[in-house]
């Protein structure tokens, strides 16, 4: 290895001494247009330690002649639109319900919180659009547990179902096999008698077996015709939607085991402004009852 400059008879160019294999590293310069970006990139850097906040320190930091605070500006800015915000909400705070879905632009303002809340609040359960899941009912088909009105979903959102709140709504379905309530076959043959009254072919033995049964034992819940009952959570058993899957496995299961699932209560986490625009804006995308 040489470290004698020389100029490459080449390029004309003069080497930087360094040679490898008889591979010689010509000594280029960088173009003026970049050494001109890195020199201005080194004096807005000066300019910019002096003006901005910048320097740590062992308390504290350097704050800079413009004394320019991130925070600052996002607690200003959030000040701003509170502000901005402060005549519909309130009077979302001293409108009903019924009053704010008649009053376009009422609605809208709830509307716009109510998506923003779900968004971050209940999409990870429902799904981004409402549609939930299994499980997780959907909130855009108008078919409720609890009821569909105005009232009914502020309630349910304010206490939960099965939630650590004493005003909770709850209802359980019993393990009727789990628990050896009920025998096995008669699980089976009560399997059969609610696909037949979701007005699908089943077996008519095992139907007309299970008919006493269920008389017995789910009609004091779902009814005597199994059309449910909203005010005790009892789901309709005729219809086509199901919380846990309609076919014969997914209704075996859900009888034997008696799944239950639980909706927080947000009323220990939301003012009352925030549930009301969340109810609205379920109630709208539900179609409304």
């Amino acid at each position: 290895m040489s470290h004698e400059k020389e100029t490459d008879a080449h390029s004309g160019m003069e080497t930087t001494g360094h040679e490898w294999d008889g591979i010689k590293e010509l000594d280029t310069p960088l173009p003026r247009w970049w050494l001109w970006i890195f020199y201005g990139c080194i004096a807005f850097a000066a300019v910019y330690w002096i003006l901005m906040p910048s320097w740590p320190g062992i308390t504290g930091y350097s704050h800079g002649l413009l004394h320019d605070s991130a925070r600052a500006n996002v607690v200003k800015d959030l000040a701003g639109l509170q502000a901005q915000r402060a005549t519909e909400a309130n009077r979302l705070s001293t409108a009903s319900l019924e009053t704010i879905e008649k009053d376009p632009q009422l609605q809208a303002y709830a509307l716009a919180v109510g998506q923003s809340i779900f968004g971050d609040n209940c999409a990870t359960c429902h799904g981004s659009g409402g549609t939930g899941g299994k499980g997780y009912p959907n909130l855009r088909d108008d078919v409720w547990l609890w009821g569909g009105s105005l009232e009914d979903i502020q309630r349910t959102i304010t206490y939960g179902v099965r939630a650590d709140d004493p005003n909770t709504r709850f209802s359980q379905m019993p393990s009727f096999g789990r628990d050896k309530i009920l025998q096995p076959d008669q699980v089976s043959d009560l399997t059969e008698y609610v696909v037949a009254l979701s007005h699908r072919k089943a077996d008519a033995a095992a139907v007309a077996r299970a008919a006493p049964v269920f008389q017995a034992n789910c009609a004091v819940c779902h009814g005597p015709q199994g059309l449910g009952n909203q005010a005790m959570g009892a789901p309709n058993l005729t219809d086509s939607d199901w919380l846990y899957g309609a076919d014969r496995a997914s209704i075996h299961d859900q009888i034997w085991n008696g799944h239950g699932g639980v909706m927080p209560a947000w009323g220990h986490r939301f003012d009352a402004n925030t549930i009301k625009a969340l109810t609205v804006y379920i109630h709208a995308n539900a179609g409304g009852k």
